[in-house]
């Protein structure tokens, strides 16, 4: 069989990594601050000004050394290549589609919107501190949840002593809006 017609294992890796990466949701936009519109910007610089060149460099050394089925340089770096141009092409598109929303710009500081930073008491009387941000910059561990998420999507619009009810897979839960700050 001609390898035209094989699929190499590792062209999956194109489509995991953009099956991994957050949904927007249908029709909606890409909401994102503007620290995490320039992380995707230094991402992106990075991969297409610094690590891409200098891969395909390494590739066209690894090809002029002759027998390439057995190079291990040649077929790691098509292989990283392929991913890289991958993250590039996810990258582009987010990029693209990002409308930029600064929270120090937010008019009306009294109701939660993008941006905000949360703090609310659970129903076990936990503090927990949240900040509302883009689904590319969402970072549960460290208190960064995306807009559309559960928790975001009961939070917004909320005032400072709204008590607001939680979906969860537990059952209805009510969280008391504490504090709101716009960074």
């Amino acid at each position: 069989m001609s390898k035209a017609f094989t699929k190499e294992q590792d062209d999956d890796a194109e489509d995991e990594a953009d099956a991994a990466a957050p949904a927007l949701p249908p029709g909606g936009k890409n909401y994102i601050t503007p620290a995490g519109y320039a992380a995707l910007r230094a991402e992106f610089d990075e991969l297409f000004r610094v690590e891409r060149p200098k891969l395909v460099e390494t590739i066209a050394w690894a090809a002029s050394n002759g027998d390439r089925s057995e190079n291990g340089d040649y077929i790691y770096g098509k292989r990283r290549l392929r991913q890289i141009d991958s993250r590039i092409r996810f990258l582009s598109k987010r990029i693209e589609a990002a409308e930029v929303v600064d929270p120090a710009r937010q008019g009306n500081a009294e109701q939660v919107f993008f941006g905000a930073t949360v703090t609310y008491a659970n129903s076990k009387g936990e503090e927990v501190a949240v900040q509302i941000v883009g689904v590319d910059e969402a970072d549960p561990s460290h208190g960064r949840i995306s807009w559309v998420s559960p928790v975001a999507r009961a939070l917004l619009k909320a005032r400072e002593g709204d008590v607001v009810s939680l979906m969860t897979p537990a059952g209805r839960e009510q969280l008391d809006v504490l504090e709101i700050r716009y960074q």
